[in-house]
């Protein structure tokens, strides 16, 4: 059974049954595939409304804008504490930080170890050195100020040892 259509486009021997057939397989898959991509769309949708419902009817909306204002607090506390530290290690670069002791004998008949040195510095290598000698009859102290790392006053071979020990931490 023939058509002038499609004698006209060259397909003349064609039956128009399998075009029909044709189309109308063509149109039940296009069914099939609408009904799942509507299954995936009701399904998608339900997700979506129970995400922005929240936990317990609580709106996304609310919950975030609390997540900001937390955020906000946040940053309020970190900007005070980071000044409050700022404070803190200005104080503490000028304490004492490093530190040495060396013990030794002031005078050959003395045994023991008596005598001993000390040396304080803070971060910048500014401090102080004590020397206390000890003779049999007395103890004398002696304070020398140390300048970054340096005395003004010529030290001794033991004041000098513990200096450089407490310059190198």
């Amino acid at each position: 059974m023939g058509s002038d259509i499609l004698s006209a486009i060259g397909l003349g021997d064609l039956d128009l049954f399998w075009i029909f057939l044709f189309f109308f397989i063509f149109l039940i898959v296009l069914l099939v595939l609408l009904i799942l991509q509507n299954s995936k769309m009701r399904r998608l949708k339900q997700t979506y409304e129970r995400f922005m419902t929240g936990r317990n009817a609580k709106s996304l909306e609310q919950s975030m804008v609390k997540l900001f204002e937390d955020v906000n607090k946040l940053k309020l506390y970190a900007n005070k504490h980071e000044k409050r530290l700022k404070v803190i290690y200005d104080k503490v670069r000028s304490c004492y930080q490093k530190s040495s002791i060396i013990k030794y004998d002031a005078f050959s008949e003395m045994g023991g170890e008596l005598s001993f040195v000390i040396a304080m510095l803070d971060e910048d290598d500014n401090g102080y050195i004590i020397n206390s000698v000890h003779s049999t009859n007395s103890c004398y102290i002696y304070t020398k100020e140390i300048k970054n790392g340096q005395s003004f006053i010529d030290l001794g071979k033991e004041e000098q040892e513990a200096l450089d020990k407490a310059v190198m931490g």
